[in-house]
């Protein structure tokens, strides 16, 4: 049997599609094409979680395991990566603050699986909302490595992302011209490989 997580909920701000997960010590994964999976995956050793809204708070709920859990029921999107903590202390960090959500890393350092789940992103897409239309649950616990695995997808969301190359920018119905703060926000993202930050 499954052991009794306890679990914790908060709310969590998300910026440009995406809140964290990181380690106060270091980094916490190697960098993986963001297409992979279309919901979880590491740049520049820190995990981002990508979110259907571009701006706003996400509820996500953190279920920390001392052995591995079974999927919850009724999320659109599940996928799993590992990770390594060398402080024992995996964290959730929103792009504007701190929450007091739990580490992930129940044994303290060492190697874990997240399996993040996620409902609601094709509710708001693209969008900067002050209402909370997408949710989360990220479960966790000691594991050996493995690579990352999509376990469930069927957002519209998740797909259009799967389907870009690593160094597109996401679009997804909004005008994406010059004259708008998105557009000069992606196209200062588009010209950043190149060192370009005009």
């Amino acid at each position: 049997m499954n052991d009794e997580p306890v679990t914790a909920t908060a709310l969590v701000h998300a910026e440009y599609h995406f809140f964290q997960i990181t380690d106060p010590q270091g980094p916490l994964a190697g960098d993986l094409d963001a297409t992979r999976n279309g919901l979880v995956s590491a740049v520049g050793g820190v995990i981002e979680v990508a979110t259907g809204i571009h701006t706003g708070n996400v509820r996500v709920t953190v279920e920390p395991h001392s052995r591995r859990p079974h999927p919850a029921a009724g999320w659109e999107e599940i996928a799993e990566m590992s990770c390594h903590s060398a402080s024992g202390e995996v964290l959730l960090t929103p792009m504007d603050d701190s929450t007091d959500l739990p580490s992930l890393a129940s044994q303290g350092p060492g190697r874990y699986r997240l399996r993040v789940h996620a409902r609601g992103r094709d509710t708001a897409l693209d969008q900067a909302t002050d209402d909370v239309v997408e949710s989360y649950l990220i479960q966790s616990w000691p594991a050996v490595h493995e690579d990352a695995l999509l376990v469930k997808a069927t957002d519209a969301y998740g797909a259009q992302v799967r389907a870009q190359s690593a160094n597109d920018i996401i679009v997804i119905n909004h005008e994406d011209s010059l004259g708008t703060q998105t557009g000069r926000e992606r196209d200062i993202l588009r010209r950043a490989p190149q060192g370009d930050y005009s």
